[in-house]
């Protein structure tokens, strides 16, 4: 009978410690996260799923989630959940949209099934308000300190840069440009074939440098000169104004305007394309411009997504977290 006591004492004490260096030597579980802002268009999700479908391809043994970091948005997805009629009208929306967290609730989530290495690529366009706000949780999940190292809730999270790149030596954003701009050739090509000028609608931040867009802008003229391009900003500079007055500058009548942003959604089917008067389409019409809009999304571009798959692949690879 003692015998048998001692023998439970030294299991109950033995165990927990092989689970301990079990969880030690066991590879980190990894997982991706495509942080979008989201999008309430049933028809701009594919822009979306396109990116995730990529990463799947290339990572076909690393889960990925997504997330929304637009409480509207995610808030409009949940009120949708309880909707069968507006859920069997759209089949082309997955089941994971209804309850779609934010990139802190989803990488909780992914904590609690046993994920310590995560990666988190953004869909963003540019080092503004969206990305800081991202660093920040990034930052402060990592900076995390338990009395024992193996309960951190993670090892590593890495974050991918966005697609206009950010501020540094690491990698210098004129060369993130650069390959967007190689990546518009589509565009570039469809309004010279139409002989029209090629105008962009982006979004804009106020946290943002309002250099960007104007390089941005130029690099497209330099790179593709048969085809004028000029770019303005919902929020922000270069604003609709400043547009208007290059183009009647310009001389064409014929427009192509499109957005850019990742999907085609609210704010290019309304501030963009929209029939009411404040539109950019119907003040284009009124001062005489011939408006051709184009709802795609730079999500439709798989040149794009492949510049959102090789920032996620600089993430991992300076974190030294592998992926497969």
């Amino acid at each position: 009978m003692r015998r048998l006591i001692l023998l439970f004492c030294l299991l109950t004490l033995i165990l927990p410690a092989m689970d301990v260096l079990a969880m030690k030597k066991s590879p980190a579980k990894t997982a991706i996260v495509i942080a979008a802002f989201g999008t309430t268009y049933p028809k701009a999700v594919d822009s979306l799923l396109a990116i995730v479908r990529d990463v799947e391809v290339r990572y076909p043994k690393t889960p990925v989630q997504m997330a929304f970091t637009s409480n509207i948005i995610r808030k409009k997805w949940h009120g949708r959940a309880a909707d069968r009629d507006y859920r069997k009208a759209h089949p082309e929306v997955p089941e994971y949209f209804y309850r779609i967290k934010n990139l802190l609730g989803t990488l909780a989530d992914l904590q609690d099934a046993g994920f310590k290495t995560v990666i988190v690529q953004p869909t963003l366009l540019t080092h503004g308000e969206e990305y800081l706000d991202a660093q920040a949780y990034v930052d402060g999940l990592l900076s995390i300190q338990t009395v024992k190292d193996h309960w951190r809730p993670f090892e590593k999270i890495a974050l991918g840069r966005p697609l206009m790149g950010t501020w540094g030596d690491k990698h210098p954003y004129a060369e993130d440009l650069k390959n967007l701009v190689a990546a518009l050739a589509p565009d570039a090509e469809l309004a010279r074939s139409t002989g029209a000028t090629l105008v962009y609608m982006g979004h804009g931040n106020e946290h943002l440098s309002t250099g960007l867009y104007y390089e941005l802008e130029e690099l497209m003229n330099r790179r593709y000169p048969q085809v004028k391009s000029r770019i303005g900003l919902v929020e922000g500079h270069p604003g609709f104004a400043e547009v208007m007055e290059k183009l009647k500058r310009d001389g064409n009548e014929k427009l192509l305007l499109k957005p850019l942003m990742v999907v085609a959604g609210d704010h290019a089917s309304k501030d963009m394309a929209g029939e009411e008067a404040v539109s950019w389409k119907s003040q284009l019409a009124a001062a005489d411009f011939q408006v051709q809009p184009v709802m795609q999304g730079l999500g439709d571009n798989p040149e794009v997504r492949q510049l959102f798959l090789n920032h996620l692949q600089d993430a991992a690879a300076e974190a030294g977290i592998e992926l497969r």
